[in-house]
């Protein structure tokens, strides 16, 4: 059908802000619509129309625009329909055919709009997968310290020169000990919020192996801060709604292997300990890191609080004020005793051990024999699978 404008109609499509083939889908929409209001089968037009939206989704015509585009086609084929159908003295027979042509037109503007929607999002799940794949296979090889140059151009992903390599912990949702709700559900919903949060926040060039209750994230260390990888940790945790537990090793893109098997064991190191959310750095738990490795001086470390052991109140009131930085009315309050009984309670650790929980001296053999002991007494699991599969 040959669509013949009038000077304004043609002035508003040439001022749309888009690309040609936009513009085009303007005169195809107008074309339909008025094919439409005289009855004739639109069906072929649509279907072509549909095909062509594959296409922009595939180069990156934006949908909104597409969308406007069907719109303004339709909205001024609906004028032109209502001036030719009302030019002159109105009867009801051409108020019932212009109701019947207008009805005809919404429902031709409903399937165009939803074969253009569909359309897109196909092209959208394909090239998710696409992506998905490729980022998988490139973080799998950093990973293994196979990564080549042929690889990469599969992948078409250029890696970095130097990474931040995280290692992430995932807690399970409160939600999911609920037996009203599907417990699966919930935890897979935590982590699809996650990687949501993640791919807002870093972009594509964020590489990512993660399952329900964590995995491994390398991101260019070029892009990154010490404050914005907090900021992320910090960004995740609130949209997973639970507390990530993260710790960040630094590594040029050979060492990678070293360095993500280094994140997680500083990650079980920060879990022992029972510190929870945030993000950890190597440097700041290097004490800590060295005093869970196994070895005759972590086993004389944990033996110190061995006499602890038939006084399961003194242990957990040493960790409790340790925790506190020794502040007794804060201990007190969480222990709901008074404080008096934790001036007593630090006097008998003193008996029992040797060391005297109020002097300096002796405090950070206590602290450090804690930690041992945190290792010591939960075997030490094996690091997070930074291989992890996302679900």
């Amino acid at each position: 059908m040959t669509v013949t404008l009038p000077e304004r109609e043609l002035l508003e499509i040439a001022s749309l802000e888009a690309p040609d083939e936009v513009t085009a889908l303007t005169r195809q929409c107008l074309a339909v619509a008025l094919a439409t209001a005289d009855g004739d089968d639109s069906t072929e037009q649509i279907a072509e129309i549909e095909r062509a939206a594959t296409g922009w989704a595939r180069t990156g015509v934006p949908i909104d625009a597409v969308h406007h585009a069907v719109h303004s086609g339709y909205r001024i084929g609906l004028d032109l329909v209502a001036a030719r159908r009302t030019e002159g003295e109105v009867r009801r027979d051409d108020y019932d055919t212009l109701v019947a042509g207008m009805r005809a037109m919404l429902t031709a503007l409903d399937r165009m709009t939803t074969a253009i929607s569909m359309a897109y999002v196909r092209e959208l799940r394909s090239a998710v997968a696409d992506h998905h794949t490729a980022v998988h296979t490139l973080t799998s090889a950093l990973l293994g310290g196979y990564s080549t140059s042929t690889m990469t151009r599969e992948c078409g992903i250029e890696p970095a020169e130097r990474y931040a390599v995280l290692a992430l912990q995932i807690p399970t949702h409160p939600d999911a000990a609920d037996p009203a709700l599907d417990g699966d559900v919930v935890v897979r919903r935590t982590l699809r919020r996650a990687q949501a949060a993640l791919a807002a926040h870093a972009g594509r060039d964020t590489l990512a192996l993660l399952s329900v209750d964590g995995g491994t994230v390398l991101l260019p260390a070029h892009t990154v801060t010490d404050a914005s990888l907090e900021a992320l940790i910090a960004e995740l945790s609130a949209a997973a709604r639970v507390p990530i537990t993260a710790t960040v090793v630094h590594a040029d893109r050979h060492a990678i292997p070293d360095a993500a098997d280094r994140a997680h064991q500083l990650l079980d190191t920060v879990t022992l300990i029972g510190a929870r959310g945030g993000l950890h750095r190597f440097e700041r738990m290097a004490l800590e890191f060295q005093l869970t490795r196994p070895g005759p001086a972590r086993d004389c470390l944990a033996a110190i609080l061995n006499p602890l052991d038939e006084h399961p109140e003194l242990l957990a009131t040493l960790r409790t004020h340790l925790e506190n930085d020794f502040n007794r009315q804060l201990t007190a309050r969480q222990l709901h005793i008074h404080a008096n009984t934790v001036d007593h309670r630090l006097k008998r650790i003193a008996q029992f051990t040797g060391l005297d929980p109020t002097c300096g001296a002796d405090i950070w053999k206590l602290r450090s024999a804690l930690v041992a002991r945190s290792a010591d007494v939960a075997a030490p699991r094996a690091g997070r699978d930074r291989y992890a599969l996302s679900t």
